[in-house]
This record gives C-alpha cells, sequence and structure tokens, in this order.
C-alpha cells in the first residue's frame, strides 16, 4: 500500500512539472506577427466589387404592414414574409389566428420569388417544363410570392401564406410591393 502511494504521489509531482515547465515556455514564446492587410488597388476595385441594392429594414417592415393590412381588409388570417436577395429573413409578421404552417410557406414562398425573380403564380406553371424545380431546398411553388425590383433586378421577395388560396396570397404580396413605390 506504500508503495502505491510513492507511485501516484510520484506521478502526480510530474505530471505538475511538465504543466508547469510548458507553461513558462509558452508564456515565454514570442507572438506571431500580425498578418499585414491585403491592399487592393483603387484603380482596379470596378474589376473586383460589386455593388447591390438591399432593401432597408424600415421598407420591409412598411411592405410586410400593407400586405397584412390587404388581408386583414378582407377577413384573412395570413403571415407575411419579406427576404433580402439573398433569401435572409428581413422581417416575418404573423397575423392574429395565422396557422402555424403559413410561418414557413410565407418565408419559402418569399425566398422563391426573389430567387427566380418573377411571382410564385408564374413558376407554378413552369414545372410542367422542369418538375424537378420543386425538388430545390427551401423553395415553394405555390402562389403567394411577388419579387421586389430596383431596375429590373430582384432586391427582395414578399411572400404571403394562409389566406384560402394562392392568388389570394398573392393579391395581399402585391399590395406589400405597392406601398413601397408610395
Amino acid at each position: 500500500m506504500i508503495t502505491r502511494t510513492r507511485v501516484l504521489t510520484g506521478t502526480a509531482l510530474a505530471v505538475a512539472l511538465g504543466a508547469g515547465a510548458f507553461g513558462a515556455v509558452s508564456a515565454t514564446a514570442a507572438p506571431a506577427a500580425p498578418a499585414a492587410p491585403a491592399a487592393v488597388s483603387k484603380k482596379s476595385d470596378d474589376a473586383i466589387f460589386t455593388k447591390s441594392t438591399h432593401l432597408s429594414i424600415d421598407a420591409a417592415t412598411r411592405a410586410a404592414q400593407a400586405a397584412l393590412k390587404a388581408a386583414q381588409s378582407e377577413n384573412q388570417k395570413v403571415t407575411v414574409a419579406v427576404v433580402d436577395r439573398n433569401g435572409n429573413t428581413i422581417v416575418t409578421l404573423r397575423g392574429d389566428g395565422a396557422g402555424p404552417q403559413s410561418y414557413e410557406s410565407a418565408e419559402r414562398k418569399a425566398f422563391t420569388a426573389v430567387s427566380w425573380n418573377a411571382p410564385t403564380s408564374v413558376l407554378v406553371g413552369r414545372l410542367a417544363q422542369a418538375p424537378n424545380l420543386k425538388d430545390i431546398p427551401g423553395t415553394l411553388f405555390l402562389g403567394g410570392g411577388v419579387p421586389v425590383q430596383a431596375d429590373g433586378a430582384p432586391v427582395a421577395g414578399i411572400g404571403v401564406a394562409g389566406a384560402p388560396s394562392g392568388d389570394l396570397d398573392e393579391k395581399y404580396a402585391k399590395a406589400g410591393v405597392e406601398s413601397l413605390t408610395k
């Protein structure tokens, strides 16, 4: 039993000394030199950078509120989502009484509309020629999504879900887009 205690004590001491020595070496090591930032020539900026237009949070909120108000004026319980050019959600408003499925559906409709720069009701027709389109992750080919454009290019998408038909959802989404031009 005494031999066992000696071995355990010796092992613990060796571990403690080794950790201390490692710490001392690490503490005295010279820090790595910071990397120099890459310089970009001003004359080449146009060749390597692009500029894009994005919808502000205020504009996205205004559009979502307009779409929701249009639906509420017809006693429809919907969810409205606005996504940016990259399909990232800017704002989602779930109206009182909107179904639980409407939240994700609205976001996916908005994503689909901005991805193809077309209303989702138009894209539904394209499924006949390319049925595999529906297999693209994050998309939903049902009426109710419309793109928001600046100079013909998509900058956002508005999706509405929860009304009894895609035509109504799209009508409310268009009301959101129209609110941006007032």
